[in-house]
């Protein structure tokens, strides 16, 4: 049993529901997210980009990587990833997600440790620092 202050599900004190659409989007989700993504970015830059066959920069790889993400983010609210496995970007505030959302976003991402250091809600500190939430449609 839990103590009556503490939250019961990830989100709970956000108001979003335990499952099912807008609740927080589950740590399995967002693996096989960012690999889709990765994968798509990793192509990208091995079909225009390489180095020698099936070798490619890894910062021209990065570089896509990000350029995607904010591209997506901007125009539907979440990358190819995101699309795929059921799950948007949406602003903590009611409102539109906007321009700089998405980049500041994007930039902690790539950084890779914001976005492995979460809170209670399963929210990482890119998602923190940018003001949204990743959930499920």
């Amino acid at each position: 049993m839990s103590n009556p202050g503490e939250q019961q599900w990830p989100g709970e004190r956000l108001g979003l529901p335990e499952s099912g659409p807008r609740s927080i989007a589950r740590p399995g989700r967002r693996l096989g997210a960012i690999v889709v993504d990765w994968a798509i970015a990793y192509g990208l830059s091995v079909a225009f980009f390489p180095i020698a066959p099936w070798q490619t920069d890894g910062f021209v790889t990065l570089g896509l990587f990000a350029a995607i993400q904010v591209l997506f983010l901007i125009v539907v609210n979440g990358s190819i990833g995101h699309l795929v496995f059921g799950m948007r970007v949406v602003p903590l505030v009611p409102g539109k997600l906007g321009v700089l959302r998405p980049i500041l976003r994007t930039l902690l991402v790539c950084l890779f440790v914001p976005a492995v250091i979460w809170d209670a809600d399963q929210r990482g500190l890119h998602d923190r620092a940018a003001g949204t939430l990743l959930v499920r449609v």
